[in-house]
């Protein structure tokens, strides 16, 4: 290397030095929470705009109102599954629009792109080490440019040492590690929507009722595997009947394709993604896994836990299923809403609904017809958060008591101070929605129960989509003029009362940044 190739190798870092400054400032200052709140509002926005110009498929009898189409795309994006139209008046190319949205949207996909977003930066960080530490060098070196020629296989072995500085702390293998968890978090994505797809295909060609079903309603093949597939794995909810799973609450072998398919996409993966890099850490024997697998807080993905918690989590998640699954045999075998079904359908359909709950928001029940006990058992999960679990104090591992020391260190600034907790959130929108709705609640109070509302707002925060529904055989004063529709209970609110929804599942989708929320109160 010649003298003038060397000046300007440095002089090019020196430039580089005072970019990476910058670009570090912005990383804290754009914070993911900017970030996605950013992204879901853009592809809002976008959706609505690709239904609104896209044919509907009940033109020219009937078209949505621009509330409602901006909604639904809001439902979609969030994952909700919150509906304040029927869903059969979408054409196949909309329901692919919403298909789009709902995997954009999804947990694990959102994770994804935080991942990205990781790896970007910490490259940026990387690289800013090492021209810092190259900089050190040339500068403090006494030697001549020619003595640096002869020397540059030293300057070789110093990079290469300093690429490799303490394998399991350096910088530069940090990288490879998200790196790595990047290339599994695609393919687990990849692989289970391939996975559902084909067999949610497969049992539509094969079984003697559902293609008579998917005829009838008018849904393509395709579009209509693809569609529940992502939406099932998203844990959004909607399906593409307006009956939801209702229709198909005896196909229990549809059901039993299903439910995996949900844990996979929500409360159970952080487990299952740790199984799958604890099986490529057998199969490659690759450093990072086995790094991912034992350093995972320090890696910051945080859908990847600790052994341990990993653990607590599979108990809690599978505790809640078989809790909820006997109180709801217990009370609902012989009411209205499992009539007509055999024991396995009513097992199937039970299993389903339970693990629906938490966050998936497909149904194959009327929920109006549950009684109120079932009703507040699935309020309590919809507000849970899907990776709760029951996690003893004493029982921490060391890598937990770090975390609880950095976070004490932390303190709290002033907009934790001023933030309220989630529940508190939950309580004033459901009291801004009593005051939009008051003269429904007063001349409707069978519908516009408080119990309803509750339900449909916390269903919304915690972008679940369960929703009571709306009877013109419950009006206490009979509107002759009232037809029933298979929408959420939300499409008989006023526009004041959708619009503060969406805000709601705007806020449901990003409650994780509030989990320090209300720690300022002190009501005792």
């Amino acid at each position: 290397m010649d003298e003038m190739k060397i000046r300007e190798h440095f002089s090019s870092s020196s430039r580089l030095d005072f970019l990476f400054p910058f670009l570090r400032t912005l990383s804290f200052r754009v914070t993911r929470f900017w970030f996605e709140l950013t992204y879901f509002i853009i592809l809002s926005l976008l959706g609505f705009l690709a239904l609104n110009v896209s044919s509907f498929r009940t033109l020219p009898s009937f078209r949505p109102k621009n509330l409602d189409l901006f909604f639904t795309s809001v439902s979609s994006i969030t994952v909700s599954s919150m509906a304040t139209v029927e869903m059969e008046v979408f054409s196949d190319i909309q329901l692919v629009f919403i298909t789009i949205l709902m995997f954009l949207g999804g947990e694990v996909f959102i994770s994804f792109l935080g991942l990205q977003l990781m790896k970007y930066f910490n490259d940026i960080d990387n690289k800013e080490s090492i021209l810092v530490q190259n900089k050190v060098d040339f500068d403090s070196s006494n030697y001549s440019i020619h003595q640096l020629e002869l020397g540059m296989v030293t300057i070789d072995h110093h990079l290469r040492d300093h690429e490799n500085f303490d394998v399991k702390l350096g910088p530069t293998f940090k990288l490879k590690c998200i790196r790595f968890l990047g290339y599994v978090v695609l393919g687990y994505i990849l692989v289970v929507v391939f996975l559902g797809y084909s067999l949610v295909s497969m049992y539509m060609s094969f079984s003697p009722s559902a293609p008579h079903i998917l005829n009838e309603k008018g849904l393509n093949f395709r579009t209509f595997s693809l569609f529940t597939t992502v939406s099932t794995f998203a844990n959004c909810g909607f399906a593409p009947t307006n009956e939801n799973m209702i229709i198909f609450k005896k196909n229990s072998g549809f059901l039993l394709i299903l439910i995996p398919q949900i844990l996979l996409g929500n409360t159970l993966y952080p487990p299952f993604l740790r199984l799958t890099i604890w099986f490529l850490w057998k199969i490659t024997k690759r450093e990072e896994f086995n790094h991912i697998l034992k350093d995972s807080k320090r890696l910051g993905y945080s859908q990847l836990f600790p052994s341990y918690e990993t653990i607590s989590l599979v108990i809690t998640v599978l505790g809640f299923i078989f809790v909820q699954f006997i109180v709801f045999c217990s009370l609902e075998w012989y009411s209205e809403a499992t009539y007509g079904l055999s024991a396995k359908e009513k097992l199937v359909g039970s299993l389903f609904e339970v693990v629906n709950s938490r966050h998936a928001g497909e149904s194959v029940f009327d929920l109006s017809t549950l009684s109120p006990a079932i009703l507040l058992v699935f309020i309590l999960m919809m507000y849970l958060s899907p990776y709760g679990c029951f996690l003893p104090v004493d029982s921490c591992q060391g890598s937990w008591k770090i975390t609880k020391r950095i976070n004490r260190r932390k303190g709290s600034n002033l907009v934790e101070i001023i933030m309220f907790s989630q529940l508190s959130y939950v309580v004033i929108f459901t009291i801004l929605i009593c005051i939009t709705e008051r003269d429904k609640m007063k001349n409707d109070p069978l519908n516009f129960s408080v119990l309803n509302i509750v339900f449909e707002v916390v269903s919304a925060y915690g972008n679940v989509g369960l929703s009571m529904g709306y009877s013109c055989a419950r009006q206490v004063k009979p509107n002759g003029h009232c037809k029933d529709a298979m929408y959420g209970f939300a499409g008989r609110w006023s526009g004041t009362g959708k619009f503060i929804l969406i805000v709601v599942m705007f806020m449901g989708k990003l409650k994780k940044y509030n989990k320090r929320g209300g720690k300022a109160w002190k009501l005792l």
